[in-house]
């Protein structure tokens, strides 16, 4: 038995912990379970508790799981459409012990919030980010994102989109990120391993995970992806290579981590009035009698 596989069974209690009794409402062969799957295995092999993480849901297919990950140990959030990424980055920053694990879709992420990410990216905020790009908005029966192929016919676009799609790993590459990833939501074993490494990156880890919506996109089904994407051996170097690699998403679709930087302190670690600091902001929070300052105004 591989040792990851032996470690979950080991730690099947654990990995009970991120266990639920709710029904699981997405559509049959959706990739969400594949992903949720994928998280949980990461956690317990990452020796993470429950209790230790904060998971940030933006509304979508995907935030149906905001109460179907855990059991009572397990902290929630579930945001407004297109700003999961700014209240994450609040946690992560407010208490920087907390694990905070963020996820959206495609259309919060690259419509209503992609002036988020960009911010997000840019400062660097100590979290992990997971990207559900199933290229559609699946939550509202299949309207076309910024990531829906040119020319496929979605739900208010019936002749066919006419943009052509983002390639959401090339836009983030050009934001001079720390950590870039991609993955396939049909191979638990590979989202596994990337979630892992994003996990122990100190700054702000994203993940693009490329998903199949059976039930809204026939564009890209599951074979359609088992067919181009070829896993990277090593990650690329520089961002220049990354960008190189991340380039094609329409026939071979590169998956792996694209690119790392560990070097580059964080949000916090490039905060000059937190240096030396020994708590954490949620630590300094505390009652104050204002009484004296409000007869000031008196």
């Amino acid at each position: 038995m591989n040792k990851d596989y032996q470690k979950l069974a080991d730690n099947k209690e654990e990995y009970l912990k991120y266990e639920t009794n709710e029904v699981i409402t997405w559509c049959g062969g959706c990739g969400n379970y594949g992903i949720q799957n994928a998280l949980e295995r990461a956690l317990v092999l990452e020796n993470l508790k429950p209790k230790d993480c904060l998971f940030c849901f933006d509304i979508g297919c995907h935030g149906n799981g905001s109460d179907k990950i855990g059991t009572e140990e397990v902290y929630t959030l579930h945001g407004l459409h297109g700003r999961v990424i700014p209240v994450a980055g609040g946690a992560a920053v407010a208490n920087p012990n907390m694990k905070v694990i963020a996820e959206a879709g495609d259309g919060g992420t690259m419509s209503e919030g992609v002036n988020h990410l960009v911010h997000g990216v840019r400062s660097d905020y100590p979290m992990l980010f997971i990207l559900h790009n199933n290229e559609n908005y699946g939550l509202t029966t299949g309207q076309a994102s910024a990531c829906t192929r040119k020319g496929h016919p979605m739900n208010g676009s019936p002749d066919g989109v006419i943009a052509e799609p983002m390639n959401v790993c090339d836009f983030v590459l050009a934001l001079n990120p720390t950590f870039v990833a991609r993955t396939f939501s049909g191979d638990v074993k590979h989202m596994t391993e990337i979630l892992r490494a994003a996990l122990n990156h100190k700054g702000f880890a994203f993940v693009e995970v490329m998903q199949t919506c059976p039930t809204y996109n026939r564009a890209t089904p599951q074979e359609w992806y088992l067919e181009r994407v070829n896993v990277l051996k090593t990650a690329p170097k520089t961002i220049e290579a990354a960008r190189k690699a991340a380039a094609d998403f329409e026939n071979k679709i590169n998956v792996g981590v694209l690119y790392q930087d560990k070097k580059i302190p964080n949000y916090l670690g490039r905060l000059e009035n937190r240096q030396g600091v020994k708590t954490t902001p949620v630590d300094e929070v505390g009652r104050f009698d204002i009484k004296s300052l409000l007869k000031k105004f008196e």
